[in-house]
């Protein structure tokens, strides 16, 4: 009887797949908002059943993409599928919020890089470096067209700015990995969790935004990979300054978030409105000097931890 329900519900939950799936691939505009439910069905099932009925479920979802889909379909599945299992078999063991986005995260940063690689090695495209060849052969006809109407310093002037910005994203590819599926999994989960929990699966709360603190040691890194650079002032091309520079935007990311979480819990330990938090979040975001004001603020706060007179006061 038990493994007549399993089966029931695994089948149900793959032909839930095989909809939304259908829905991200022949639906364009659609499928970029449908794509994000895809793990639903993983997490639900992971959540429930042991590892080897996990396995199954996962390979049955691949040979199902292939079907409804094509071949191209498979990456997709595995993406969000090994995230989604992940997640929900995280679930079942109870584990907190922190450990379900983290986990989550590299699964699905793991899988990028794999496919990544693959469409390279096996089909010779990389899409990012051609995308941003294009942008490159766009700019340069915009500068002709600038140098045939006799504006041939402020062509060069754009171009050259340009060009430094395209191979900044170029050298950033590692970073824009890593924020990207982080991001992707924090908005999977903030989808996904409200359906499973109607199913019976239960997930624990968010801790609140402004409650959020890193870790005291992400600072210490931070200031480790400013002086390796002073230190070191590698080759701009090299493999230790495309290192080097990934981890200091990373690390500038998290500063930047851990001053936005300190913004928020001193607006709301002073007693002011929400709003106010979220506009200047709005406002600094917007303009890059707000935006190194708020960096430092997190700096601060996570070096002398800022919010413990609060905690005294209370």
């Amino acid at each position: 009887m038990k493994n007549v329900r399993k089966l029931t519900e695994g089948a149900i939950l793959l032909a839930a797949f095989a909809v939304l799936l259908l829905l991200t691939i022949y639906v364009p505009f659609l499928g970029m908002i449908v794509n994000l439910f895809l793990a639903v069905p993983f997490m639900l099932f992971a959540s429930k059943n042991d590892g080897k009925s996990i396995v199954v479920f996962i390979v049955a979802s691949l040979l199902l993409s292939f079907i409804v889909g094509t071949i191209m379909s498979l990456p997709l599945t595995l993406a969000y599928g090994t995230t989604g299992v992940v997640i929900g078999y995280l679930i079942q063991k109870q584990k907190n919020m922190g450990v379900l986005f983290i986990t989550g995260s590299l699964v699905f940063l793991v899988n990028l890089i794999i496919i990544y690689v693959a469409s390279i090695v096996l089909f010779k495209v990389d899409m990012i470096t051609e995308m941003i060849e294009m942008m490159r052969e766009s700019l340069n006809v915009s500068a002709d067209l600038l140098k045939n109407f006799g504006n041939t310093q402020d062509s060069e002037k754009v171009l050259e700015q340009f060009n430094n910005g395209l191979n900044l994203i170029k050298t950033l590819i590692p970073t824009l990995f890593v924020l990207s599926s982080f991001l992707i999994v924090f908005i999977m989960q903030l989808i996904s969790f409200p359906i499973i929990k109607r199913f019976g699966v239960r997930v624990e709360k968010w801790k609140s935004f402004k409650e959020i603190s890193l870790p005291k040691s992400i600072l210490y890194y931070f200031l480790l990979t400013l002086l390796v650079n002073m230190l070191m002032n590698p080759e701009e091309g090299s493999f230790w300054y495309m290192a080097i520079i990934n981890m200091t935007y990373i690390l500038q990311f998290l500063m930047i978030l851990q001053g936005y979480t300190f913004i928020f819990y001193y607006f709301d330990k002073k007693g002011f409105s929400k709003a106010i938090s979220i506009t200047i979040a709005i406002v600094s975001f917007l303009i890059p000097i707000f935006l190194y004001i708020v960096g430092i603020l997190g700096i601060i706060d996570l070096g002398f931890d800022l919010r413990k007179g609060f905690r005294k006061k209370e």
